[in-house]
């Protein structure tokens, strides 16, 4: 037998590892964001959770240094950072919808897109604004953007170039979203999940091509829901929770079969929350409703939900977090509470701190940004409010933060502001 060649062994190395590299390339292994990436609404996991470096006990310009801020239009889209670029969106002359990559470092622009797609809200919400409110959501090549009117477009994200867009209106025959499109898109795998078309959806994130559509809420004034959708394992059954603006629902991501849902009182349908899992049982709380824990039990092969508890706080637009055995959450009256999970006793109820909280936990820490622009480093606590530190950092605030390595990203209605973690 010939024994082979060092260049022979050679060529056989190198054609595996190029096989490999183009199976890696051909399953988009390189294109994954990491867990470090704030790459959608609330982060890696929706939960708000930060991965990365400790942060300081203190706020001020020593720990918190500014890098940069660029000018913008009016938005409510929180900014994802994926890699070295951040994604952010703005609405222009009540006309235009824009998207931009900026450099994570400096803010020099990467690329811009754009269409027309603005609609203004009716006018006992003008109040709000009739801007952009979605966050986008990336896979790592692709970047996913709601329009007001219903529309998602796909760019790609080295360049903007648009791949395709959606028209939920124009497919399903639905109506326009009253108070336009809110819910943020979810990317799982090749597919991509989103509550529009008066419906909760999955398409092909690759063309857009529907897939399924489930809990047709009829949309309009009514309908067109306010919250985001999460992926969780309850009860042993891998499902999307999907909070509509009446219920509350388990879905097969496979079929789109309803597995369970549960009604969820709330004044003109404000369900607005993202739903918290823990184990086998989320949180949720309404404006003119009140906060529960539902429990989701399988018995027998068939999903149910039971109430373990409520109390009578009222949630409103800041989405929960929690750590420990507890659920903090920004009410509607505009303070801050913390809830006991085991029975929803309420251990503490700060004063009021604004109308709108964003919040990001790493460890027992909370990074909280209010509408009005201050910034809270808390300490997480169920015997009392501990606040460790304050700082104003920005004016109307009420994009949601994204944070990512040694960076803070701070969203206002008229800028992007970049600062620095220093030790």
């Amino acid at each position: 037998m010939r024994r082979p060649t060092i260049q022979s062994s050679n060529c056989v190395l190198v054609a595996a590892l190029t096989a490999l590299l183009s199976c890696l390339l051909a399953n988009d292994a390189w294109a994954e964001p990491s867990s470090e990436d704030w790459f959608q609404w609330r982060g890696p996991r929706r939960t708000g959770e930060f991965v990365g470096p400790a942060w300081p006990d203190s706020l001020d310009e020593r720990h918190l240094v500014q890098s940069w801020s660029v000018p913008l239009g009016p938005s409510y889209s929180g900014p994802i950072v994926d890699g070295e670029r951040v994604v952010v969106t703005e609405t222009k002359d009540q006309k235009l919808e824009i998207v931009h990559a900026l450099r994570t470092d400096n803010g020099q622009p990467l690329w811009k897109a754009e269409w027309e797609g603005s609609m203004r809200v009716p006018f006992f919400a003008a109040s709000n604004g009739s801007w952009i409110r979605a966050t986008p959501a990336s896979d790592g090549e692709r970047v996913y953007v709601a329009g007001m009117r219903d529309v998602l477009v796909c760019l790609e994200i080295a360049t903007g170039k648009e791949l395709w867009r959606v028209d939920f209106v124009e497919r399903f025959k639905s109506p326009l979203p009253t108070f336009g499109f809110v819910s943020s898109p979810l990317v799982i795998g090749e597919a991509l999940f989103v509550q529009a078309g008066a419906a909760f959806v999955k398409l092909n994130k690759f063309t857009g091509e529907t897939i399924w559509r489930s809990l047709d809420d009829g949309g309009g004034m009514m309908g067109s829901a306010f919250s985001s959708p999460v992926q969780a394992t309850v009860a042993g059954s891998d499902q999307m929770i999907v909070q509509t603006r009446q219920k509350l629902a388990g879905v097969a991501a496979d079929s789109g079969n309803v597995l369970w849902s549960r009604d969820i009182a709330a004044f003109r349908g404000m369900n607005i929350l993202t739903p918290t899992v823990i184990g086998d049982t989320i949180f949720t709380s309404a404006y003119g409703g009140k906060s529960q824990l539902l429990r989701v039990d399988n018995a027998g092969g068939q999903l149910q939900s039971e109430e373990a508890w409520t109390n009578k706080t009222q949630g409103y637009m800041s989405s929960p977090t929690v750590i420990g055995d507890h659920v903090y959450l920004h009410l509607r009256n505009q303070r801050f509470t913390c809830i006991r999970l085991a029975d929803g006793e309420i251990r503490w109820t700060t004063e009021p701190f604004g109308p709108y909280w964003s919040m990001v936990v790493q460890g027992d820490r909370i990074l909280a940004l209010d509408a009005k622009g201050t910034l809270r480093l808390i300490q997480a606590d169920p015997a009392e409010f501990r606040l460790l530190d304050s700082r104003q950092v920005g004016e109307d605030t009420w994009a949601h933060l994204a944070l990512r390595g040694d960076q803070v990203f701070i969203r206002s209605i008229d800028s992007l502001t970049a600062y620095r973690w220093q030790r």
